[in-house]
């Protein structure tokens, strides 16, 4: 059997999240994203953690949600801004729906260096 991760095989792929198992994201098709979660009406928030602990507990909102926010380009300043401070961090970007008081979408943008 074999266990090597590089297999593509889904379950031994390390993966962040559902994206995680497509290529990355191009700048297009993360506005692409950011527009939808503005379009549901959705409030982005976004969070960071190294990688090391990114599995075993909660991270680390950077600032406070972005609140009745609908310019992309000042969404994707502030998914720059945290990654320019915390270089080595996974960035993710969440869309909470203030409706169902929960997450609408939330992926990683960025990934980190371990």
């Amino acid at each position: 059997m074999r266990t090597n991760s590089t297999v593509g095989d889904y379950q031994t792929a390390q993966t962040l999240e559902t994206f995680g198992f497509l290529p990355k994201l191009t700048q297009d098709e993360i506005y692409d994203q950011i527009a939808y979660l503005i379009g549901n009406g959705w409030t982005p928030a976004i969070e960071h953690e190294h990688p090391s602990r990114s599995t075993d507990h909660y991270w680390t909102m950077w600032k406070l949600p972005f609140f009745g926010e609908q310019d992309m380009d000042r969404v994707m300043g502030e998914i720059d801004a945290c990654h320019q401070a915390y270089p080595t961090h996974h960035v993710r970007l969440i869309g909470y729906d203030n409706y169902t008081q929960s997450q609408g979408v939330s992926f990683v943008v960025i990934e980190g260096r371990t």
